[in-house]
């Protein structure tokens, strides 16, 4: 493990260093990454100019969901969305060269063409969050739940991605059927799920967890029951949930790595 995140850090580092060969352009991507995100919460404040509440939460607690979920959603992306590239890489014959180097296919396909640049995104969500923190006061006997449930919305987004493109071994148009749950995934957690239908929701929850992200243990620190009634002692589950879909992640990119026949198969 400390190998693989020492190699990692010295790919992403390589990469960055190339993108910084041009500096005005990776700082306007960067500051455009930024401004262009913020269109989200923009619709959010048009949402709010014209009502009080969304589904019963008020606009602090609509951007304190929208911030976790973003922060969790762009680190993510940041450091593993590129493992959606997988089916481009097989087709060209790139990942057959991976194969042969002395580093893991997993962690040479997460920092292949590091984009430092969406760091924009991640400091436009963490902006969001520190605005609607002071808003609602929450305690100290809650607020430890904050960084827990940031760190498991990492790792759930993350072994979404991870099983797209394991899923790509397979079928090489399944970018597609990933981003669904990745990008799909991060709008759908942007917003207090009373806003869907109730089947919806527990699929979210029981089945593709992307309910543990944020909504369950925003709850939880937010002090607010249910309003679909889901019992009580969820809020407490995410890092289950992330730990349980991680593990089925790693071993589906495991059997396809070990399934794969090499590009001209």
């Amino acid at each position: 493990m400390i190998e693989a995140v020492r190699v990692y850090v010295l790919l992403a580092v390589t990469w960055t260093r190339a993108a910084a060969q041009y500096p005005a352009s990776m700082a306007m991507l960067t500051v455009g990454a930024f401004l262009i995100t913020g269109l989200d919460i923009a619709a959010i404040g048009v949402m709010f100019a014209h009502t009080d509440t969304l589904a019963g939460f008020s606009l602090a607690e609509v951007m304190f969901l929208y911030g976790t979920s973003s922060v969790s959603f762009s680190l993510a992306d940041l450091l593993f969305g590129n493992v959606d590239r997988l089916s481009g890489h097989v087709r060209s014959g790139a990942f057959d060269s991976m194969l042969i180097k002395p580093a893991s296919p997993f962690v040479q396909m997460a920092v292949d063409r590091f984009s430092f640049q969406r760091i924009g995104r991640v400091a436009q969500a963490a902006a969001v969050l520190g605005i609607a923190l002071p808003q609602l006061g929450v305690p100290w006997e809650r607020a430890w739940m904050i960084p827990v449930m940031l760190v498991c919305g990492v790792v759930l987004f993350a072994a979404v991605w991870t099983l797209g493109g394991a899923l790509q071994f397979l079928l090489t148009d399944a970018p597609e059927v990933a981003n669904a749950f990745t990008y799909g995934g991060g709008q759908l957690t942007q917003y207090p799920f009373s806003v869907y239908g109730a089947d919806l929701v527990r699929g979210v929850t029981f089945i593709v967890p992307l309910a543990f992200v944020n909504w369950q243990p925003g709850l939880y620190v937010l002090d607010r029951p249910d309003p679909l009634g889901l019992p009580h002692w969820l809020r407490y589950l995410a890092p289950v949930a992330a730990l349980l879909l991680a593990s089925l992640a790693a071993l589906a990119w495991r059997t396809g790595l070990r399934r794969y026949r090499s590009t001209g198969s």
